[in-house]
């Protein structure tokens, strides 16, 4: 098998295995950015686009009061969990369908664009009508069978790389997404498992920095789950804008001590905003926005 490396090799000419592994994705095949839209929303125009929200969707009024704190700050995603997969089976997972929905009206209440992870090839056409677009979770990003079930419909993917995969799996799981016929994919880097055990898990942003340049899709990184500190996400997010990813994923909660999944890593409404500001900050010394 080949290193993960290999398959960027000979990029003057495209090598056999860059032809072979990613003729979809690999940039080779379409050689300007591809800008991919939620709703209105674009990725891979130049911009920073920022998707925030709770891990989990709690209640209708928890995820009212996100949604207001996201487009207050100015947010241009929703992100919210109605399907939570756990570790643990004792854990919340969710509320399920009831959850999307009440998702989509709180989006569209702030007018935002929402993204939400969807688990099963069967609930692909149910969410489709109430998404603008699915995420698809570390731990399923080698679902084949739901790669190809969403790269059936039109609807956006965002497509978490897995704590334990490589960056050419990563590349590789999108290719099954196209494959089957959808190319509005955005790639999210959202930590590795590596030795250190100082954050939750490593943010890779050379790996980020490296899909971003061999490819033609969109990346954005989500550095709540790769640190799984609100000390540290702040800053893991304004080096991504830095290193010129397309967007960022920050969690936020109305009250983070409460929240059920995760909320040790979520920003407060108040530090979500410091955060933003310090963000826009960053995106405009770059020459890059983040209003919209």
């Amino acid at each position: 098998m080949p290193d993960d490396t290999s398959p960027f090799d000979d990029e003057s000419t495209g090598s056999r295995e860059s032809k072979v592994e990613y003729r979809l994705v690999h940039r080779s095949a379409r050689p300007n950015d591809s800008v991919v839209t939620f709703g209105d929303v674009p990725f891979g125009d130049g911009d920073v686009t920022a998707i925030a929200g709770p891990c989990a969707v709690e209640s209708a009024e928890q995820i009212e009061t996100s949604a207001a704190i996201v487009a207050q700050h100015g947010g241009h995603v929703l992100r919210g969990g109605a399907f939570k997969p756990r570790t643990s089976p004792h854990s919340f997972q969710g509320i399920g369908l009831e959850g999307v929905e009440m998702m989509r009206r709180a989006a569209d209440a702030h007018d935002l664009a929402m993204v939400t992870e969807v688990m099963r090839p069967g609930h692909v056409e149910v969410m489709a009508p109430n998404v603008d677009a699915f995420q698809l979770g570390a731990r399923n990003m080698q679902n084949f069978d739901l790669l190809r079930e969403v790269g059936r419909t039109s609807t956006p993917a965002l497509l978490k790389r897995g704590f334990g995969t490589t960056v050419r799996e990563w590349l590789l799981a999108a290719e099954y997404i196209l494959d089957a016929g959808n190319d509005r994919v955005v790639l999210c880097e959202r930590g590795i498992r590596t030795f250190e055990d100082s954050t939750r898990f490593t943010l890779d942003l050379a790996g980020a920095a490296r899909a971003k340049r061999k490819t033609h899709l969109p990346v954005v990184v989500d550095p709540s789950h790769a640190t799984g500190d609100p000390e540290l996400v702040p800053a893991m997010a304004r080096a991504a804008v830095a290193a010129d990813i397309d967007g960022v994923m920050l969690e936020t909660h109305p009250d983070p001590t409460s929240a059920r999944s995760d909320g040790d890593q979520a920003l407060r409404p108040e530090s979500f905003g410091r955060a933003m500001e310090r963000l826009r900050d960053v995106a405009n010394a770059c020459d890059r926005r983040l209003e919209r």
